[in-house]
């Protein structure tokens, strides 16, 4: 059976979004707004045409100026601006659309869960978790951080969607996920985030090649890539004792470079590095663009080029000497990997303990 819990927080939940909707009721004080005319703003900024919307909406275009209107009229500023192609929003609207599209969600989100105890009043049922991951965390920590999911809430539906940060951002927007796992950059004024860890970005290349590809380099003087020097320690990280870092990016841009798609978190993080010394991926000696980790790691394995990746994606292959890590001594970077979701979303505090509860994992 629902406990008297359980249907407590359902009913906080709906008072919570109901105070939000009375907040920014306009025209004549308390009128909701998260109505039609709601839904008007968010297809006329989706759709940049008074023209569009109307047809997508199935209403006429003198509602949707209307509509328009009664929004300006309250917030006091103009939404839209007519262009030579057709309208484009303001910076207020820009503001607006993003709180608007987090509460729809929100409310998209509340319906689902006030159906599902509709549905089945005798049954316990627990909110769904649907994630979006980015391929590196969807592929080598995802399914840990699922796995303690599940045991705490073994009654909860999972969806988990792979993608590059860019096609997670979108499909936050359009509400296809609740939250995101990113290592990728993304606008920290938009969403509301939590950092999960911080990992380091390393260049790898086959365990077989690594000592020539390091010696062919520019002849610039190296450092020791196990400072140490013991046995244990290069067993530890994947360095192997004779192999010496370049001291340079620009050491190995004599190589191939084997990467992500455009897009990707995990390219972004290289060319953001590369530029910050006036260098591009297009300055290495080839470039090939695949969309699978896997596939990339067994092009290298095979020696036919160099790749950079998050350590945790590499991690196996370097314990087992089949990868050498070959980070340039100019070249350390540590990147967040982050948990993000609408900023203003109701729902912050359960992914926030979320979080709190997956950074407890070994």
């Amino acid at each position: 059976m629902v406990g008297p819990l359980s249907i407590m927080i359902s009913i906080r939940l709906v008072i919570d979004l109901l105070g939000i909707l009375i907040h920014i009721g306009i025209a004549g004080g308390n009128t909701n707004m998260l109505d039609y005319r709601t839904h008007t703003f968010l297809e006329v900024y989706r759709q940049r045409s008074f023209t569009q919307a109307a047809r997508s909406l199935m209403i006429t275009q003198p509602a949707v100026s209307q509509h328009i209107k009664q929004l300006e009229s309250h917030y006091g500023c103009p939404l839209f601006v007519k262009t030579g192609r057709g309208i484009e929003p303001t910076p207020a609207a820009t503001v607006l659309y993003q709180r608007l599209l987090t509460m729809e969600n929100d409310d998209a989100r509340l319906v689902a869960e006030v159906g599902r105890l509709t549905a089945a009043p005798t049954k316990a049922r627990e909110a769904p978790l649907k994630l979006g991951c980015t391929r590196t965390i969807a592929d080598f920590m995802a399914p840990q951080l699922v796995a303690a999911h599940l045991v705490r809430h073994p009654n909860s539906p999972v969806t988990l969607r792979a993608g590059n940060t860019r096609d997670l951002v979108g499909a936050l927007d359009r509400g296809d996920i609740d939250f995101a796992l990113v290592e990728g950059s993304f606008d920290r004024e938009r969403f509301d985030y939590e950092v999960l860890s911080h990992e380091p970005y390393i260049a790898v290349a086959g365990g077989a090649d690594a000592e020539e590809i390091v010696t062919r380099g520019t002849g610039a003087e190296t450092e020791a890539a196990d400072p140490t020097g013991t046995e244990q320690d290069a067993s530890r990280t994947g360095l192997h004792a004779r192999v010496a870092r370049p001291s340079s990016i620009r050491d190995l841009l004599g190589e191939r470079l084997i990467l992500r798609e455009a897009g990707s978190g995990t390219r972004e993080i290289l060319e953001k590095h590369l530029a910050a010394r006036d260098l591009a991926v297009t300055d290495f000696a080839g470039v090939v663009e695949l969309e699978s980790i896997p596939t990339i790691k067994a092009c290298v394995r095979s020696g036919a080029g160099i790749t950079f990746m998050y350590r945790v994606a590499a991690a196996e292959e370097l314990a087992r000497g089949e990868f050498v890590d070959i980070t340039p001594v100019d070249f350390f970077i540590e990147h967040d990997f982050c948990l993000i979701w609408q900023r203003g979303s109701q729902y912050a505090p359960r992914y926030r303990a979320l979080c709190k509860a997956w950074h407890s994992l070994p």
